[in-house]
């Protein structure tokens, strides 16, 4: 439709698809609704490889496993509007009369994040332009997960341009944090995090690209593990910048609770996901490296305690405090690191993560679509004609007496062919710079760190509209990414 006259047919639209939302879970049968009984407490308190014994064993009924976390699902939505499509009716009830009752994940609910494509649903990715469009079958993720016996069974809200650490769009509205409301359960996999922090659900996909699943375990109090690059599949996905391959973005697993984190991540691998996705490298889950770091007594973990960019909040500097303390009395060995500059990294990565002028993740935009915060302030930047982005660089950097953020804001900008080479080129040899300082780390013994223990964030959850003003915090989840 041309503009502006498609700011009509937003409104529409995402009307039409709360409208659904509501009446999908209006619809469902009264299992879903009402107290929780107590043998559905049951079933919510025990972990899911429990659940996957009991299933196994006929103890339990995979049905029983769906309506008690659906249950749970729609409840934690009322409260925080985490959930995007609720796939239970149609969708779940129907996979599961005919799920793998032998497989790792057998009967076990799994929530996704919205940019998983489900066959039978919309992606939309919070851009009205996307929707009444699904999906003719399921992608990659969700067909490894169908084998391993799991249930599929809500999507979960994310900021529109998936560059937030804030969930919000005009499709879906805003998800709220279940601890408290006035602040934002992160981003950008914030619906998956609000969920599993409420109890909706135990396991659930999110994917990161400077942050996306840690920080929203951060802000809510979960568990998750940004996977390394290769580790988990990436096809039969929708993004807001395909093609982006600066700072590649990873699909990782969350969870409500540690065991569980490991027993997902174990079971994905052991479906052997190469065999589905050519992108995910052919290492199976190494068992004996897995168990003899566990049963480690002694561990050399290095603490970086700033980037050098926005120091941690009191909060978030006395939970670092706190786990180091407790480390040391365990008899870790603590070590004060200063690697390579962080502030470096936050430069490069921002610079690739722009290089298109933010021209990608705007294209979809319909007139008068809101853009959260934070992504909004990148666009500004990178649409600022060279003189004016220029005077704002030097009264940044002489009058506001910020040089880093001169630079940082100065760098977000359409590159060209050879500007992007160059910045790969930075990249790469950072990275290197990287890799020859862990070396150098060994002691006398020729040990080098185990580990390296920062903050998730600068700051704890933010207030809704907080990324606007958070836009560098990122700098401690985005350095790992590069």
């Amino acid at each position: 439709m041309i503009t502006p006259f498609d700011y009509f047919e937003h409104r529409r639209v995402c009307k039409q698809k709360q409208l659904e939302r509501s009446n999908r879970i209006a619809n469902l049968s009264p299992e879903y609704h009402g107290p929780v009984s107590s043998s559905e407490r049951q079933i919510l308190d025990k972990p899911i490889e429990q659940l996957v014994k009991d299933v196994h064993k006929q103890a339990v009924k995979p049905i029983d496993i769906l309506r008690s976390y659906g249950k749970l699902a729609i409840k934690a939505h009322a409260k925080t509007n985490c959930l995007t499509e609720v796939m239970i009716n149609p969708g779940a009830e129907k996979w599961i009369e005919n799920i793998n009752l032998k497989g790792p994940l057998a009967g076990i609910p799994v929530s996704l994040k919205d940019t998983i494509i489900v066959g039978g649903f919309d992606t939309s990715v919070g851009y009205s332009r996307y929707t009444g469009k699904p999906y003719p079958q399921d992608g990659t993720m969700v067909r490894i997960l169908k084998d391993a016996g799991a249930v599929p069974y809500v999507k979960t809200n994310c900021p529109i341009t998936l560059l937030s650490f804030e969930s919000a769009n005009d499709v879906w509205g805003r998800t709220t944090n279940p601890h408290n409301t006035n602040y934002s359960p992160g981003g950008s996999t914030g619906g998956e995090s609000a969920l599993l922090a409420y109890g909706g659900g135990r396991i659930g996909v999110g994917s990161d690209v400077a942050g996306s699943v840690r920080v929203p375990a951060h802000f809510a109090g979960i568990y998750s593990l940004r996977c390394s690059t290769g580790r988990w599949p990436k096809m039969g996905m929708k993004t807001s910048m395909p093609g982006q391959e600066g700072i590649p973005s990873v699909f990782s697993p969350m969870a409500r609770t540690l065991p569980d984190l490991v027993y997902f991540t174990k079971s994905m691998i052991g479906m052997k996901p190469w065999e589905y996705d050519h992108s995910v490298h052919p290492i199976p889950w190494r068992t004996d490296l897995y168990d003899s770091t566990k049963d480690q007594k002694r561990l050399r973990i290095g603490v970086m305690e700033t980037d050098g960019v926005v120091p941690p909040s009191p909060a978030c500097a006395r939970a670092l405090s706190t786990v180091t303390t407790a480390l040391s009395s365990s008899g870790h060995t603590i070590i004060p690191i200063t690697p390579p500059s962080p502030s470096t990294a936050l430069l490069i990565a921002s610079s690739l993560l722009s290089a298109d002028g933010c021209l990608t993740f705007l294209a979809p935009f319909r007139t008068f679509e809101r853009n959260d915060p934070g992504a909004s302030l990148l666009s500004l930047f990178a649409s600022l004609p060279f003189p004016f982005r220029y005077i704002h660089y030097l009264w940044t950097k002489y009058i506001r007496k910020d040089p880093f953020w001169a630079e940082l804001s100065y760098g977000i900008r359409e590159r060209t062919v050879r500007e992007q080479w160059e910045l790969v080129a930075q990249r790469e040899a950072y990275k290197a710079s990287w890799h020859q300082w862990w070396q150098d780390q060994e002691n006398e013994d020729r040990k080098k760190l185990d580990v390296i223990l920062t903050v998730p964030n600068a700051t704890p959850a933010v207030p809704h509209g907080g990324m606007r003003d958070a836009l560098a915090s990122c700098g401690y989840t985005f350095l790992f990414n590069l």
